[in-house]
Formats: C-alpha cells, structure tokens, sequence
C-alpha cells in the first residue's frame, strides 16, 4: 500500500510539473537587465516586455539592476526560482567575457538556460566631435602618435571592451580604458568629453550620432549597415575584424525545457513580427531568435574566442 502511495504522490508531482509549464505564465514575470537604464538591453527589454503582455495578459516588470559590469544582475537571476519567472536579457559578454577577464566570477554559461539570442547590433566606432580623426586611418595615425593619449570609454567587461582590446591589439595602438557601468554611460563620457573614442551597440549609439553628439567612423559589422551605408566597416581597414552587441534571453539553469520552449517561441514571433522587425532594423539591429540549443553553442563558441584574445594579448584587467 505505501509503495502504491508512493507511485501515486510521484505521479501527482510530475502531473502538478507539467501543469505548471502548461499554464506558464500564470504571474508577473520579471525581466532583470544587469545594467543601467538607456543601454541596448533595457531598450530591447522595454520593447519585447508588452508585446508579451498582450499575448499572456501578465505584467512584464524590467528590473535593472547595475554593477560589477553586469555580474549582479546575472548572479540575481542565477539564484532566482527556476520557474520561468525570473529571467535575464543583456548583452552576452556577461556571461562570454567577464568570466573569462575574472575566473572568481560566481557564474559561468552552465549556470543559465539560454532561451534564444534576441538581436545582433554592430557597434559603432564613434569619437568626440572635438577629436581630430573623420575616418579610421586617421584615428590609428592619431592613436600611434599620442601613444595612451585617447581615452577610450567602456564597461570594465563586455562585448565592447573586447571591440576596444581587439581594435588596439590589431593596429598596435595604446589607449587608456575609461571603465563606466555600462554602454549608456560611456556614450555619456564620450558625449561630455570625459573620454574620446567608445565601441558600443548601434542600438543605443545611433540617436547621438545623428543628434551631432558623437562622430561616427565606422561599423563593426563584417560588411557596411544599411542604416549607416555611407558609413564604412573596420573591416575595410583591418580584415575580419568582427564585434558588436550580442543580446540573449536566459532563465536559470534547472528552468523545465517546455517553459524555455514557450518564451522561446513567443519571444522569437514578437521579433519578427513585421512591425518589430522594421523598427529593430532602423535602428541597427538584427533580429535573430535562434533556438536554445543554438544559442547555448553560440555563448561556448564566444567564451572561447574571447579566451583565446586574452591569451594572444596578454591581457590582465586592471
């Protein structure tokens, strides 16, 4: 009789599982973004956020939560429930590059069950206005001559730190990093003059640029951005060179497959319906809504690339 109640409590509890993913979602969901507000993840957040409201009629609450170049936010979501209702969107280099720049790191790609990768967006190579470069030759001539003399604006970790790393280690430059708390401020640094040069997100880049705040240079993209078509690639310059603004979607890591399943499907529809597709792409971001198995290969693949810089490069942070 107990061995029967047994089975029959089991059962109860795997029926109770399934139920729950079937009904998901039944709450608010909370999306953290692990940096300030204004930045490319909080404006996909705030994009993608009522578009699920409309679809499930629960309140999508975008959380930031700042600091340690993105870590807290991440280390929110890693301890949260993994019951769908605590989620994380930001640029991938919290999880691709900070572990890799800071191995005491308290989390790691395992940790989190990616549910697709939400958009790419190129960076854009932009200066003060002040700063006497128009193009990219003119930036590494100046660079060389006034050797750790340009100030270069970034997270302390992310991808646009790595844009700045890759740029000076293919072209021999030397520039002093000025490390903020996030791609919002370091448009501000740059805008303010509190530094000269920044890699950062289209996205979140392109309003200042056409506003005559930043001057922009160049794309980061392996070809020139239909936004920006004038606008030529560092790639023209420096073969291959290829960064930009990887934003994902992720869960805890224990999170059951059929709720990733559901907001992967629903979260990858909202990006190409038309209206979405059409107003991410003016601004210089590319949808992508890839599968979680695929976007979990595409953060392994980028841990990997990034490790391999830090080697070739000798780089230590500061």
């Amino acid at each position: 009789m107990k061995l029967v109640s047994g089975i029959a409590g089991l059962l109860s509890l795997t029926l109770c599982g399934a139920g729950s993913a079937q009904n998901y979602p039944v709450k608010t969901i909370r999306i953290v973004v692990p940096f300030p507000p204004g930045g490319t993840s909080d404006i996909l957040a705030r994009l993608i956020g009522p578009r699920l409201t409309e679809k499930w009629g629960q309140t999508i609450l975008v959380e930031s939560r700042p600091g340690a170049a993105g870590a807290i936010g991440v280390e929110t979501v890693v301890k949260a429930a993994p019951d769908g209702y605590t989620l994380v969107l930001s640029d991938m280099g919290v999880l691709t590059i900070l572990p890799v720049l800071f191995p005491r790191t308290n989390y790691g790609i395992p940790d989190l069950a990616p549910i697709t990768m939400i958009s790419y967006s190129p960076h854009l190579l932009c200066v003060h206005p002040s700063v006497p470069a128009a193009t990219v030759p003119q930036l590494i001539a100046l660079a060389k001559k006034k050797p750790g003399g340009l100030n270069y604006a970034s997270s302390p970790a992310g991808a646009p730190y790595l844009a700045g790393l890759q740029f000076a280690h293919r072209t021999g430059i030397k520039w002093e990093y000025i490390t903020g708390r996030g791609g919002a401020q370091s448009i501000m640094d740059v805008m303010g003059g509190q530094a000269d040069v920044l890699f950062n997100g289209m996205l979140a880049t392109l309003p200042p640029v056409k506003s005559g705040k930043l001057k922009l240079l160049a794309v980061s993209g392996a070809k020139r951005h239909p936004s920006v078509p004038d606008t030529p690639a560092v790639a023209e310059y420096l073969p291959g060179f290829l960064t930009g603004s990887w934003q994902g979607l992720l869960a805890p890591a224990a999170t059951p497959p059929e709720i990733v399943a559901r907001l992967n499907a629903e979260v990858t529809r909202i990006l190409f319906t038309p209206d979405m597709k059409e107003r991410l792409q003016g601004q210089g971001a590319d949808p992508i809504g890839s599968a979680p198995a695929d976007s979990g290969k595409f953060l392994r693949d980028e841990r990997d690339r990034f490790t391999k810089l830090v080697q070739e490069t000798g780089y230590k942070p500061q």
